[in-house]
């Protein structure tokens, strides 16, 4: 039986983001979560196309990177940012109520009662 190579990535990994945190190339992890939230909401978008979810989360998704990098550079304070991030949720939930807007497919292997 051959072993798995979960320990020899994971060593790899690790070794890896510790040799790019010593010799600073690795960004701090406020810019990392900033555009990890912002390229999920991008990847969500391609992935499950335009409907009514997506139009809901993947805009807060690319706020929310948005909102962490500008809380950490204090460009906003922590207040605005949450009531900016509430104003905009509650215009996509309003606009997402369209019946021009097309309703999230049920994917493969998904079928109807009816």
């Amino acid at each position: 039986m051959r072993p798995g190579a979960t320990f020899p990535l994971i060593l790899i990994l690790l070794g890896s983001l510790w040799f790019l945190h010593s010799t600073a190339l690795l960004p701090d992890s406020h810019t990392v979560l900033a555009l990890l939230l912002a390229g999920t909401g991008v990847a969500l978008l391609f992935i499950d196309g335009f409907n009514k979810s997506t139009l809901v989360s993947c805009p807060l998704l690319v706020y929310a990177g948005a909102a962490v990098w500008l809380y950490h550079e204090t460009i906003l304070r922590l207040s605005h940012v949450l009531s900016l991030g509430m104003v905009l949720a509650g215009l996509l939930l309003l606009i997402a109520r369209s019946h021009h807007i097309p309703e999230k497919s049920q994917g493969l292997g998904r079928h109807d009662a009816s």
